[in-house]
């Protein structure tokens, strides 16, 4: 299952395939150009209230991926998500400073791990 995890600020590569962001909010500073992005999908993304939860506090990071697993298992997204992966390659964007506590780095552990 190629899926990849990437910074929408890192400049896209050829080897990214299909770039999908998966944040709520479009991130700061970046046009839609530059982003260079297939599609936004906002409503895979954690819930406004578990965003706010977590507030990308390393301490909370085990809870937050649980509960957004929780969401995912209702989410009507995920399976044309995993279709597309099965066709090729996917990047998986977010905005997020921290490259190792992201909701993309959960999702793709979500979708790799099903």
């Amino acid at each position: 299952m190629p899926v990849q995890v990437k910074r929408i600020y890192d400049p896209a590569a050829p080897g990214d395939g299909e770039r999908i962001l998966v944040d709520r909010l479009w991130p700061r500073g970046i046009s839609k150009e530059k982003a260079d992005l297939g599609e936004w999908m906002k409503d895979i993304a954690p819930s406004a209230d578990l965003r706010k939860w977590y507030g990308h506090k390393p301490e909370r990071w085990d809870e937050f991926r649980r509960r957004y697993r929780e969401e995912l298992e209702s989410n009507p997204l995920v399976e044309p998500l995993r279709e597309r992966i099965g066709k090729g390659t996917v990047t998986l964007l977010y905005g997020a400073r921290d490259r190792e506590r992201n909701q993309a780095v959960a999702l793709a552990d979500y979708l790799t791990r099903q």
